[in-house]
């Protein structure tokens, strides 16, 4: 996953993030999961964006170089992990929402404070921003600004080959500005999706704008 993967349009990165694999390395543990569903944001066109009202501090690593990790902290207890796009010194990303875990599934319950009994408790661990970034432990401190395509990285996203058989686009959901635009990405039948499924790709062209 080279740079140059990231250096686009966060309506097309995003859609081809889904299947790829999020992996943290951390001393001898190894946890690896598949992106299921993703958001995309615009930037400065994107009143629900935090590079809408321009470049700050905080908000510095989404103005690029594209595929660096983008930390932040909503609602006093959860920290949710995005990805820079597009060029440098051209703000836009993409969040990621869920994933399917596939590795290290016991640091991962750990981490959450989770006891896994059943293939349904799997879910819990992953699926949701906030519940991805504590089975990872992501945090502003630790992962914010780190570059995901560099192989020495501890935080990289990788390929498999993975391609899903159907991708359905919807409205972005937990938030109120723009919240009509379809630009939330997900595969159709994973389990591990958050929120609703409803949604239609089939009238929606690569950028994900009404056709």
């Amino acid at each position: 996953m080279a740079q140059d993967f990231y250096d686009r349009d966060p309506r097309q990165v995003g859609p081809d993030l889904l299947g790829k694999i999020l992996v943290r390395r951390e001393a001898r543990t190894r946890l690896e999961a598949r992106i299921v569903e993703v958001e995309a944001y615009l930037g400065a066109d994107d009143p629900a964006a935090h590079a809408f009202s321009g470049r700050t501090e905080r908000n510095s690593v989404l103005f690029g170089p594209p595929g660096r990790a983008y930390i932040y902290f909503i609602y006093g207890n959860h920290y949710c992990l995005n990805f820079s796009c597009l060029a440098d010194g051209v703000p836009g990303g993409v969040l990621v929402r869920s994933l399917e875990p596939l590795q290290g599934i016991r640091a991962m319950a750990l981490a959450r404070h989770l006891e896994i009994t059943g293939p349904r408790d799997l879910r819990l661990l992953t699926s949701g921003p906030g519940r991805l970034a504590e089975a990872f432990g992501i945090t502003r401190l630790r992962d914010n600004g780190k570059d995901v395509t560099n192989p020495r990285s501890d935080l990289r996203v990788m390929e498999d080959g993975f391609r899903p058989v159907r991708v359905v686009t919807t409205a972005r959901i937990g938030i109120r500005k723009a919240a009509d635009l379809p630009l939330r990405y997900l595969i159709a039948d994973s389990e591990f999706v958050s929120g609703t499924r409803r949604g239609n790709s089939a009238d929606l062209n690569p950028l994900g704008l009404p056709t």
